[in-house]
């Protein structure tokens, strides 16, 4: 039993506490999500025992009286009864935890004062950064043990009735694995426990469940240029098709996870078959990573940790290039078993993603082109330069003409000294004029104009040019294939430059946390340009820019922008306007929009 001074001193700072804090902590009330409610409650589910810890927050001490020493108890209630009594009472009456509808007895571990626990917003998991000014508490500490495996463990709060009479948040957790996401606990909450494979516990309220209750997930994103299969997995449920010997495994190590994430994607690379426009498409595996998924967003874990094998979960990319949008796509679902019954899907373009499921009786994910107006990533025009004045220079012509003239001049030497005429050479002079007036038409080297001005190009003409290019370069992106992409921005940038710009913009579009996919490009938006003075053909300008993207995977949209600013010079190459060099002075993201999943995405939120 715990000290009752240490009791004593933790009641007495909350009792002191309410005193001064009772508006601030009405006024908290109006907040609806559950991991701001006044008392917070985590249970974990072990093979020996159940245990509880909670942060009761002041407006429900009242609800928790029966655990403080008999002299803050009467302070408190106006009443007087032994601790002992009002413990037994607590664990009978007041917080029963029920195995199999057999009452667990109870012990108190630990009552002592502390700050709450600040947690975020969506996700109900505590912040990194603890606030100094977070409300006093009391943290109570309980423990019931257990004999043997319970089918089903239930818990009852402090309640009226039926009712509850505390404000209570709560997340439960079956060996490490949270069996619900952060909800209010209800007057009574039961949850049937798988042993063998803690994914499958659940709460009988289906109010109470995860919203990533399903093992797995699939989802196609049909763009333009490609359509994805991407599919979520426990590689412990592909244990059912495929031998992969985690089942006594403490945990997946680092160094056994990359032969793992082989095994499964070639595994996976024979199931599941995507039809484009009603013929088998062959794809390519794009990528394969352990993730996490919380309700805010969904990512790799970088860098590699050991796994547990229960929630370990892979997501896993298949790549399926196109060369236009087409008009239907579809998958067909082989992965069923006993407990795989329904495998969340959805199909996504441009317009968001509608979420469905696919079964056995209904095995094939479709999409469908019901696009009115889609959007085809091109490439902009861009007025070509000012035509420089040129001259057309006949080479052969000119080097018969001066070779000729050379021989004239030596002949002429030789008749003023007095030595005649030399038929040879005049033969060869008058052969050479033959033949530069024959050739005329052949070798023309046209150059420019020495004396000629640089083209002129005011402001709003160089930011008309600037954003095409730079517009124009990013759509190059929008095709996968690396030769592709070349030939699109040889098309904006100097030759010497292509394999620079190649890799530079391709980092900025990588989500890093995402494993590297590439954002697609919705906006790029020239802000401002400051020319600089140059001489010469070139015009150099300190240019300010804006990029902004998004891309839809693992079931959310991830939103992206980027502010660039850079040297950039642009110069007349082969008639038309190109990059012919770029010094990148400052870029930042200026907007990480929150991942929209596709059940918000649906719903409009």
């Amino acid at each position: 039993m715990m000290d009752k001074r240490v009791m004593a001193g933790a009641a007495m700072t909350l009792v002191l506490f309410t005193s001064v804090t009772r508006r601030a902590m009405a006024d908290a009330m109006v907040v609806t999500q559950a991991m701001k409610a006044s008392t917070i409650a985590e249970i974990f589910i072990e093979e020996d025992e159940v245990r509880v810890q909670i942060e009761i927050g002041a407006q429900d001490i009242a609800a928790f009286a029966n655990l403080l020493p008999d002299d803050l108890y009467q302070k408190v209630t106006g009443e007087t009864q032994p601790l002992e009594q009002r413990l037994q009472t607590f664990f009978e009456s007041d917080w029963q935890i029920q195995a199999d509808g057999e009452l667990l007895a109870g012990q108190l571990e630990e009552i002592v004062p502390a700050k709450r626990v600040v947690r975020d917003e969506v996700t109900g998991d505590a912040l990194a950064e603890q606030p100094d000014d977070a409300d006093i508490v009391i943290r109570v500490a309980l423990h019931y043990p257990l004999k043997g495996r319970p089918q089903s463990i239930s818990i009852r709060p402090p309640r009226k009735g039926k009712i509850p009479v505390a404000n209570i948040g709560f997340v439960c957790y079956h060996k490490r694995l949270p069996v619900n996401d952060f909800r209010y606990l209800p007057g009574e909450a039961t949850v049937d426990l798988d042993w063998n494979d803690p994914w499958y516990s659940r709460f009988r309220h289906a109010n109470l469940r995860r919203q990533f209750d399903a093992p797995l997930s699939a989802y196609l994103y049909v763009e333009p240029y490609e359509v994805r299969k991407e599919i979520i997995i426990r590689p412990q449920d592909l244990q059912t098709w495929i031998d992969l010997g985690l089942r006594d495994d403490a945990v997946i190590p680092i160094g056994k996870q990359v032969g793992l994430q082989k095994r499964i994607a070639l595994f996976l690379s024979a199931k599941n078959p995507v039809l484009i426009d009603g013929k088998r498409a062959e794809g390519r595996l794009d990528r394969i990573h352990f993730i996490h998924r919380t309700l805010r967003t969904t990512g790799i874990i970088e860098p590699p940790e050991d796994l547990d094998p229960t929630s370990a979960t892979l997501g896993i990319i298949f790549v399926y290039p196109v060369d236009r949008l087409p008009d239907e796509v579809s998958m067909k679902w082989e992965l069923f078993n006993e407990k795989i019954q329904s495998v969340p899907a959805v199909a996504s373009d441009e317009a968001g993603g509608l979420p469905s499921a696919v079964t056995p009786d209904d095995p094939v994910l479709v999409w469908k082109n019901y696009l009115i107006n889609p959007t085809i990533p091109q490439l902009v025009n861009i007025a070509p330069p000012p035509t420089q004045q040129r001259f057309a220079i006949p080479i052969v012509s000119l080097g018969c003409g001066i070779v000729s003239l050379l021989i004239l001049v030596v002949v002429g030497r030789h008749w003023s000294s007095g030595r005649g005429f030399s038929r040879p050479m005049l033969a060869a002079a008058g052969v050479l004029v033959v033949v530069g007036v024959m050739a005329r038409p052949l070798a023309i080297v046209r150059v420019g104009n020495p004396l000629a001005v640089r083209p002129d190009l005011s402001e709003d003409s160089a930011k008309t040019v600037l954003s095409g290019l730079l517009h124009n370069v990013y759509r190059s992106f929008d095709h996968h294939d690396d030769d592709l992409i070349y030939d699109r921005l040889a098309k904006s940038i100097a030759g010497e430059l292509l394999s620079d710009v190649y890799l530079e913009t391709r980092e900025s579009m990588e989500v890093k946390n995402q494993g590297g996919l590439r954002i697609s490009v919705k906006e790029v938006d020239v802000t401002q340009i400051d020319p600089l003075d140059e001489d010469g053909p070139e015009h150099s300008f300190r240019c300010h820019w804006r990029v902004a993207g998004s891309i839809g995977h693992w079931g959310h949209i991830h939103k992206r922008a980027n502010e660039h600013e850079a040297l950039i010079t642009i110069s007349p190459r082969d008639g038309n306007w190109k990059i012919t060099n770029i010094e990148m002075i400052d870029q930042q993201t200026v907007q990480g929009a929150p991942a929209v999943n596709a059940k918000q995405q649906a719903a409009g939120t």
